[in-house]
């Protein structure tokens, strides 16, 4: 019996050390984690994700999160004929409306935005949702022109008009 532990033993040590080799390995964790490319790709949008992605160096979650949280409010704030034309330029926009963080209640930040007189509050409106993104507030400014020219190429000037109205 002590001659099969000693060829028992090794032969499990062999499986643990090839086993651990494989999950170690690079590119078994690159596998397991998805690349940033792989993200914009299954994200609602891949075109508008990628462009604030790209230009803002934000994460595609944060992207995805905060093109929909200004969306939520330009729904908000637009006519439901009016959103639709915006909607209409913009694949995937349930996705993306439905990945806007929800806006917490008790953030004062979010109550300041909604005190204002006329647009005045309105990106003052998101900043909860950019700031649970992991995002400043004023990132917001920076996320308008980005998907208002997006808006602009797909639907025209006169949609882009009507979203950027709506995000001052």
């Amino acid at each position: 019996m002590q001659t099969i532990v000693p060829k028992v033993v090794p032969a499990f040590a062999f499986s643990l050390v090839l086993l651990l080799a494989v999950y170690a390995s690079p590119s078994a964790v690159t596998a397991q984690t998805p690349s940033p490319a792989d993200l914009i790709a299954k994200s609602p949008n891949p075109d508008l994700i990628g462009s604030l992605t790209k230009e803002l160096s934000v994460t595609p979650a944060q992207a995805t999160g905060g093109a929909g949280a200004l969306f939520n409010l330009a729904k908000s704030k637009l006519s439901v004929d009016d959103f639709s034309k915006v909607a209409k330029a913009v694949p995937g926009m349930d996705g993306l409306l439905k990945a806007a963080p929800k806006p917490k209640s008790d953030s004062p930040l979010d109550s300041l935005g909604s005190a204002l007189p006329g647009n005045v509050g309105g990106l003052a409106s998101v900043a909860g949702s950019f700031k649970s993104l992991g995002l400043s507030p004023t990132m917001a400014e920076k996320f308008v022109p980005i998907m208002t020219q997006y808006v602009q190429n797909k639907g025209g000037s006169a949609v882009a008009s009507l979203l950027s109205g709506v995000l001052k």
